[in-house]
Order: C-alpha cells, then structure tokens, then sequence
C-alpha cells in the first residue's frame, strides 16, 4: 500500500532535489538560496522517500514560491498539483493575501489552473523566460 505525505522539512533536504530537477549541471551549494533558513519548505514522500520540493518565502501577508521542483521520474503524475493545492491552502490558514512565483513562461497554464494570473512582468534568467505571476486570496 502506498504512502504518500507531504510535510514541513528542513532546508538542506530540499537542496538534493533541486540540483537534480532543476540545475543538474551546477554544484549542490548553486542551488542553496538568501533566505532558505527562514523560508517553509514542504517535502512530497512517497513510500519516505523524497519525490518533491516546494519552498514557500513569507514578507508580512506575502508569499512568493520558488524552487519548486518533482523528480522527472514522477513528473505528471499529479505530485506538483498536490503540493501546490497544499501549499496554497496552507498559506490562507497563515493569513496570507498574496502569493506569486516567477514562472518559466512554458509553465504558466499550469498556474492558471490554481487561480494565478499573469503579471505584465517578463523576463530572462539563465537563458530561460520568466513570467511572474500572482493570485490575491
């Protein structure tokens, strides 16, 4: 019988699955961020083991999420939408009134499906286009 949780974990267990999901090519350190020690980090286990990562940045009644990563060997199997919907519902409990992300613009209908919008803010990261997008809750 499967197990599967989603849970509050410390930062350094995060920094394993966004090295390898996100920037494989960079050392572990790369992927360690400003803020990481204040930051919520929620952990997806499957039968205890780690499958993905979402780390929530709180300012007042602002949440920003980053480094949201699934291990390709799981991916669309609804593990992202879980730990989102999670997440989201975990920061009204905590009062915030945004949330936003700076998603990878090939992303963005995935957001849509949670209730965030597009922001008229682009840009380029490493190569990469951004969107940065929000929901008021």
């Amino acid at each position: 019988m499967e197990r599967r949780k989603i849970e509050q974990i410390h930062p350094v267990l995060c920094w394993r699955i966004r090295q390898e999901v996100m920037y494989p090519q960079e050392e572990l350190s790369f992927v360690a961020i400003e803020g990481d020690e204040e930051a919520i980090h929620h952990g997806y286990f499957l039968n205890n083991e780690l499958l993905g990562v979402l780390s929530w940045f709180i300012d007042g009644e602002e949440a920003q999420f980053r480094k949201f990563a699934v291990k390709e060997k799981v991916q669309g199997q609804g593990i992202g939408t879980e730990m989102l919907q999670y997440g989201l519902a975990e920061m009204r409990t905590l009062g915030i009134r945004k949330v936003w992300c700076n998603a990878r613009l090939e992303k963005r209908a995935f957001y849509e499906r949670f209730g965030l919008s597009c922001t008229d803010q682009q840009f380029v990261r490493h190569g990469i286009s951004y969107v940065i997008m929000e929901l008021k809750t």
